[in-house]
């Protein structure tokens, strides 16, 4: 996957962000600060999966299949404060997302997206 030049500095940014404001747990926080995470992870998850399927019907040179990995890592990064967020049969949103986006796992995207359904965005997946 090639990658522009303004995006490797643009996810830097990111990166320096998301460990700027730590990691989050949901036992005991603020709960309308855990809503907005858990409503930017399902969104960033619906991007990657609105990306991927794009990029399946094109061919491989296309630019669809650039802007599905930058998906997939905006997703991942959303991801990161929620990573301790039990999702099913004692995973973790971060295990489930891994497996869905790296692996391609069917069955773990479908529970990120219950993860999702569950949290009340369920309008924001595939």
């Amino acid at each position: 996957m090639r990658m522009r030049k303004g995006v490797v500095p643009a996810l830097a940014l990111v990166v320096v962000a998301v460990a700027a404001t730590g990691c989050f747990s949901s036992e005991g926080g603020d709960e309308q600060r855990l809503t907005g995470l858990r409503e930017n992870y399902c969104l960033k998850l619906g991007a990657w999966q609105k990306a991927r399927n794009a990029a399946g019907t094109i061919t491989p040179e296309s630019s669809a299949h650039e802007k599905a990995g930058l998906a997939a890592q905006e997703a991942s990064l959303a991801m990161q404060p929620l990573r301790d967020e039990s999702v099913s049969g004692g995973r973790t949103l971060g295990e489930e997302t891994g497996w869905a986006i790296n692996d391609g796992d069917s069955e773990a995207e479908a529970r990120v997206v219950q993860y999702c359904d569950d949290a009340g965005f369920e309008t924001l997946t595939r």
